[in-house]
């Protein structure tokens, strides 16, 4: 059928819609890390132009970001891991391409391209994944900028040669040791666990509505 006809029928008659975008902003083909990108719009824009759905009929943006930053093949990864720990964090949060199988790159949460990614997509609130992959480590850190050459990024820079040598600056925090992949409230998180999800929240300036673990 006409599937463009078909939606904004069920928009006129007052159903509701949920589209799921596909890979990540920093694939995108006008906003990623180009050359190491998709060939599609992978933006929340990209609902419009792979629907026939107007903006004007999007009403909520949510954000979905891991608790860790991953990355599948090339490209500049800042926060990444090194390779013991990050083979660790891979087999633990079984960090496989769905599809290709292939092994995805592993680093600490990256608040200067979450912040991008908000901006760009007109993000409202963050759903927050895989946060019990973090479980038992004794530290955890959150980049909140880059430094490059004596001047410290506190947005995201398109400049691949600043990406590929900057050294990601980290605000460090108290891991947990309770395992949160039973928890089923918020209210029953560890108090760091907690605390790095406020940092997170504080940092992006965007509330967090939905938590996933297990």
């Amino acid at each position: 059928c006409n599937t463009a006809v078909l939606l904004n029928k069920a928009i006129q008659d007052k159903k509701e819609i949920l589209f799921e975008g596909a890979q990540g902003t920093f694939l995108d083909i006008d906003f990623g890390t180009y050359p190491y990108v998709s060939s599609s719009s992978a933006t929340a824009g990209g609902a419009c132009i792979g629907t026939g759905v107007s903006p004007v009929k999007i009403d909520k943006i949510i954000g979905v970001a891991k608790a860790y930053t991953t990355r599948v093949g090339e490209g500049p990864f800042p926060t990444e891991f090194p390779p013991v720990f990050e083979k660790f964090i891979r087999d633990k949060g079984n960090e496989f391409g769905a599809t290709t199988g292939r092994p995805r790159r592993c680093g600490w949460f990256d608040s200067v391209m979450v912040k991008e990614a908000i901006l760009l997509n007109g993000i409202s609130e963050l759903a927050i994944m895989k946060l019990d992959v973090l479980d038992g480590l004794k530290t955890v850190k959150i980049c909140i900028g880059y430094k490059y050459k004596g001047k410290t990024f506190k947005e995201f820079p398109y400049d691949f040669r600043v990406l590929k040598v900057a050294k990601p600056q980290y605000q460090e925090m108290p891991g947990w040791n309770q395992r949160l992949n039973r928890l089923r409230c918020y209210k029953d998180l560890p108090l760091n666990a907690k605390n790095y999800l406020s940092v997170i929240q504080g940092v992006l300036n965007t509330k967090i509505s939905m938590i996933s673990v297990g």
